[in-house]
């Protein structure tokens, strides 16, 4: 399904063969990232399955960009938008399975509902996925972990698609995960992954989950509209504490604004644009090199291009 079908720069949707899944044109990003801002999708697809999307990526023109999004939680999209085609993954890849200590997971699937059901399973060990606010495939993409965990803790393998549609069986050993990073080729689409848990009692799961959300709740601008954590902690240090020590807390550019309560996110107070937001961050960057030397490296995944530079 096609819906707004227009412009002849667009022209090559028409070869494509016949997709279950929906193509959006100038899809409004906006309201998806949890920042509420950004430009939008040249175009969207979100397939119905697997074969869907890979029958997409097969018979798309090799010059047309592919950039692919999650539930928009750490993500900042720039004002002018996403040239190409944005994929956003949908209920088709959201499914869980279970087997034994194994949990099998669609790339679309929230990080809450993995660590829900390995609860209910009685396995323990993903319980920190609750204090992710994402999916399985960005956990994947960026090695996700909060409160002592990471992804490459849990993960046995994965799996992603190629450029050329065809699909990739990573194991753990695969992927190249360092702090916050895969080695997987930023073109593969990740579709779903396998983890592993240990038995263990479900009270004491729950405990510790509840310990996680309580302790988000206390400390995190949870119900602002924030990406998450801007920066990655550097070695050795947290990158809170640096901003803090440059006297950041509570600085603004436009209608965006360092967090009172943690300063290693930005918010949104209500007018900014992705432009406000990013130039602040570079703001915190230059301080935080010109107070300590140390160089912060964005968390938040930054696409598309300024305003005004939407490259069609």
């Amino acid at each position: 399904m096609i819906a707004a079908a227009q412009s002849t720069s667009r022209s090559w949707i028409e070869g494509l063969p016949p997709l279950k899944g929906r193509l959006t044109l100038d899809a409004d990003l906006s309201r998806i990232t949890w920042f509420r801002v950004g430009g939008p999708a040249e175009v969207m697809f979100r397939p119905a399955n697997l074969e869907d999307l890979q029958a997409f990526l097969a018979a798309k023109p090799d010059g047309v960009p592919v950039t692919v999004i999650g539930v928009g939680s750490n993500l900042l999209v720039r004002d002018g938008g996403v040239p190409g085609v944005v994929v956003r993954l949908g209920k088709g890849f959201a499914n869980i399975k279970i087997d034994g200590n194994l949990i099998r997971a669609g790339a679309a699937t929230p990080d809450l509902y993995v660590a829900r059901a390995a609860r209910d399973a009685r396995l323990g060990g993903l319980e920190f996925l609750c204090g992710v606010p994402g999916t399985v495939g960005g956990a994947l993409r960026m090695n996700a972990g909060a409160y002592g965990g990471e992804t490459k803790d849990i993960l046995r393998r994965a799996w992603a698609v190629d450029p050329a549609g065809d699909v990739h069986e990573k194991s753990n050993a695969a992927m190249g995960f360092s702090y916050r990073h895969c080695g997987v080729p930023e073109t593969w689409i990740f579709t779903e992954a396998e983890f592993e848990g240990r038995p263990d009692d479900p009270a004491a799961i729950a405990a510790r989950m509840a310990e996680i959300g309580e302790s988000r709740f206390d400390s995190q601008p949870v119900r602002s509209r924030t990406g998450g954590s801007t920066f990655a902690n550097p070695e050795g240090g947290k990158a809170w504490q640096l901003i803090d020590a440059a006297g950041c807390r509570g600085m603004r550019i436009g209608g965006a604004m360092v967090s009172e309560q943690h300063c290693n996110f930005l918010i949104n107070t209500g007018d900014a644009t992705a432009a406000d937001i990013e130039a602040l961050g570079e703001e915190l960057r230059r301080r935080v090199r010109e107070s300590s030397g140390v160089e912060l490296r964005w968390e938040i995944r930054r696409i598309g291009v300024p305003a005004g530079e939407d490259g069609r």
